[in-house]
């Protein structure tokens, strides 16, 4: 939890620290949508690294520029959690999947670079047909990344909690946008 507090931190320390300055790095455009639809790969952190050994996902960013390089952020999507093999046997652990909604800031400090910091809930699909978990869980996540007018690559620490059970991911997205 330390490791995510920080990253939070540094994050919007560093979106006030350039958000106050006059740079003009023109990633996103001013007034404009934007939505990028990515591909993610990453490792299980938390209670996550018990059972799974990495992540595939899909996310769609809608993205709007409050300035030239300050941005709000929608995201959603899902996450798989691949299963490991239970020591000793030859079962595997369940897989799972968790849908994310959450909004966030975008900030780029020099051009094609930006930090971002987002906010919101996650959901949990179960495997093999048991549905929706009875609950749902807190996700911040902190990263930062390259975006040219197209394409966003950019590396993220993303927690899943609620009270002291804390999972989530350490992940790579790589998405192509579209100005609306």
């Amino acid at each position: 939890m330390k490791i995510l507090q920080r990253l939070i931190a540094v994050s919007f320390t560093a979106s006030a620290m350039f958000f106050a300055t006059n740079l003009k790095a023109q990633t996103t455009a001013k007034n404009q949508f934007n939505l990028g639809l990515g591909a993610e790969v990453g490792v299980p952190t938390g209670v996550s690294r018990l059972g799974t050994n990495f992540t595939l996902g899909a996310t769609g960013r809608l993205q709007y520029g409050l300035t030239d390089n300050f941005a709000l952020m929608l995201t959603t999507g899902g996450y798989h959690f691949f299963q490991k093999i239970k020591p000793g046997t030859n079962k595997r652990y369940e897989s799972y999947g968790e849908i994310p909604v959450k909004i966030g800031i975008k900030q780029f400090f020099v051009p094609n670079i930006y930090v971002a910091a987002e906010g919101g809930l996650v959901w949990e699909k179960l495997e093999a047909g048991q549905g929706w978990a009875p609950f749902h869980r807190r996700d911040l996540s902190g990263g930062v990344g390259y975006a040219t007018k197209h394409w966003d690559i950019g590396v993220r620490y993303e927690d899943f909690y609620m009270k002291d059970y804390h999972s989530g991911l350490v992940g790579l997205r790589l998405a192509y946008g579209i100005g609306l």
